[in-house]
């Protein structure tokens, strides 16, 4: 999986299609990615002695082929490549501009 923690990237598709935001979350068995912000969902607490009930907003699953990083070089949503630079270390690179990023 491409994509990482603390990337950003941007929903192409669901509810909040268009909108981008900060990974906060991988999950990559499951092959789902958290957003900040992004498909929130609400948890209902009951009221329990002197606590009041409340509702909790927390941000749930995407699945990762409903998103794509935004390149840091180019500020542009793109597919990623995997390029072994010339240290030997694999890096990932923008399809779009070509710029190589950890």
């Amino acid at each position: 999986m491409k994509v990482r923690k603390n990337d950003n990237v941007k929903v192409m598709s669901g509810k909040d299609r268009g909108k981008t935001g900060k990974v906060l979350q991988v999950f990559p068995d499951e092959r789902l990615v958290v957003v900040e912000g992004l498909n929130t969902r609400s948890k209902h607490l009951r009221a329990r002695g002197s606590n009041k009930g409340q509702r909790i907003l927390y941000p749930a699953p995407l699945a990762v082929s409903n998103v794509m990083v935004v390149c840091p070089a180019c500020s542009a949503s793109s597919r990623l490549g995997m390029v072994v630079g010339d240290d030997g270390v694999k890096k990932r690179q923008c399809k779009r501009c070509k710029a190589t990023f950890i």
